[in-house]
């Protein structure tokens, strides 16, 4: 697959994609390498990783804990911290292998240490492969709040390579789906079309499916890489799914929620005020529901914990002028954003999702 520029880095695609990053290395007269990664990407695909690499320049393994609860200003300063006893210096080169919470955290640290070093991400995950690896989005949590702190910078290369993907659990899988599905009912009716048959899905399918979803973030991000407007789109199913997913992460009788699992109920609670607010039709609402649930299951969210996530929206950021904005749908690939939503409409979408 050829490679594609997006927002000033170039995403190569499984093997092109160390022969352009040793060319790099080989050209940029760096000092030291560091590679960040979480105890899961250390166990599964640093390996594979180093077995790649072509050079003599030092390089540095930094380890992080896994999971979204690290992706914290407090992670960062350890890795800050690691990089000063290791002396990295401005010509340093990181390289992030892992998730959206490596790739996401580890580009923050990239962009804010000495200023700012020069930086690669390796998503190892489905969900980072189609979601982090475009747009320039790098920050960490604030508490159980998300992404509340960051900045947008691009690393200068990205490496999609599928061989990640056979290390990971089924629900890790099905959390980046997720994202691929939000692509569909966004901007393309044919490609949403093709998760119809979701649990028959192979590896082989989902390389065309990846690579397809990349080039439909990248076409929103080109025009709208500050999200001042179209790149709103991509939050569809997001308002809700990250204040359900922030309720769940803060509540420790609740069990763990993965990203992609949250933003599949609020993909299924946004068609539902669709229908109510925007004349989405209410077969499409359905059709929707009835994928979403039968591949992700039901998560139970009782009536007395509706109030709780709702105040959680305030956070999102999305808002302004002390509106809570959603992005709802017209039709499949007709997204509308900035859409206001009154309260009893959400409570109705809860109960939506619940039967």
């Amino acid at each position: 697959m050829e490679p594609i520029e997006a927002n000033n880095s170039t995403i190569y695609f499984d093997h092109n994609g160390y022969a352009a990053l040793n060319s790099y290395i080989e050209n940029g007269n760096f000092s030291k390498i560091f590679i960040l990664v979480d105890e899961n990407t250390h166990t599964h695909c640093l390996a594979h990783f180093m077995s790649k690499l072509a050079t003599d320049i030092t390089i540095e393994v930094i380890e992080i804990e896994a999971g979204e609860i690290h992706k914290t200003i407090e992670t960062c300063s350890g890795v800050w911290q690691s990089l000063s006893e290791l002396d990295a210096d401005r010509k340093s080169l990181m390289i992030n292998v892992g998730g959206g919470v490596v790739t996401d955290l580890g580009g923050f640290v990239a962009c804010t240490f000495k200023r700012g070093i020069n930086y690669i991400n390796v998503p190892t995950t489905l969900l980072s492969m189609v979601d982090a690896s475009v747009g320039g989005k790098t920050g960490v949590d604030l508490g159980h709040l998300k992404n509340q702190i960051g900045v947008i910078s691009s690393p200068d290369i990205i490496i999609i390579d599928t061989q990640y993907l056979v290390t990971l659990p089924n629900n890790q899988m099905k959390s980046g789906l997720a994202e691929m599905l939000k692509h569909g009912l966004i901007s393309d009716f044919n490609y949403w079309n093709k998760f119809n048959d979701l649990s028959n899905l192979k590896l082989d399918d989902l390389e065309g499916l990846i690579y397809e979803s990349v080039l439909i973030k990248k076409g929103v991000v080109d025009q709208d890489p500050y999200e001042d407007n179209l790149r709103k789109t991509l939050n569809f199913g997001h308002t809700l799914g990250h204040a359900i997913e922030s309720y769940f992460l803060s509540n420790s009788k609740k069990p763990d929620l993965l990203h992609g699992e949250a933003i599949a109920i609020g993909m299924v609670m946004a068609s539902y005020i669709s229908v109510q607010l925007t004349k989405f039709p209410e077969k499409d609402a359905n059709h929707i529901k009835t994928i979403l649930k039968n591949f992700y299951g039901h998560v139970r969210i009782s009536e007395e914990e509706y109030a709780t996530i709702m105040d959680l929206l305030k956070y999102d950021k999305k808002n302004a002028h002390g509106n809570i904005n959603f992005v709802l749908l017209e039709a499949i690939g007709k997204p509308k954003i900035d859409c206001i939503v009154p309260d009893n409409i959400i409570i109705e979408a809860f109960k939506y999702y619940a039967t």
